[in-house]
């Protein structure tokens, strides 16, 4: 921030529009404005709000789906940021918690992997150990739908 900052007051000796400019491009976009999809038409992007307890699915600026989903229960986190999926796993079982069932898992951040829940009752709230839970038809759509257009198309947006 010091960095753009500097940048801001030297732009300065060139004038109001040059300073106007770099304050615009050093202001942070909200995560729902950083990946646009409008001109991708198979880019994926999957919008996580952790307050709101969704997700949103859209391919080429279009909304397909809306979900309810489980986030970080107290005391643990679902880490904020933008992601692309690393890897998949269809029947993955979890190797941290007691061998749980982690059905039409996309991988993100190490550890961290959207996937589905048979503790459907809790989507809505925070349940989970960090993970995005999901219904399992749900997790499957999407699934299938990540590893058909693939990893590089594909952007998870996590939410506060």
């Amino acid at each position: 921030m010091i960095f753009i900052a500097s940048r801001i007051v030297s732009a300065a000796r060139l004038g109001f529009a040059a300073t106007a400019i770099l304050a615009a491009l050093a202001a942070a976009a909200p995560a729902s404005e950083r990946l646009s999809t409008s001109n991708r038409s198979n880019q994926i992007v999957i919008r996580v709000d952790v307050s709101d307890q969704e997700m949103t699915v859209m391919q080429g600026g279009r909304r397909l789906y809306s979900w309810p989903v489980s986030t970080a229960k107290r005391g643990k986190i679902t880490p904020a940021g933008t992601y692309q999926p690393q890897w998949f796993s269809r029947n993955h079982r979890s190797s941290l918690y007691d061998d749980a069932p982690m059905p039409f898992s996309i991988f993100y951040d190490g550890n961290y992997a959207i996937h589905g829940t048979y503790s459907t009752a809790a989507l809505g709230r925070p349940a989970s150990n960090g993970c995005v839970r999901l219904h399992p038809e749900s997790a499957r759509t999407l699934y299938e739908m990540v590893y058909a257009h693939g990893k590089d198309n594909t952007y998870i947006v996590v939410q506060e």
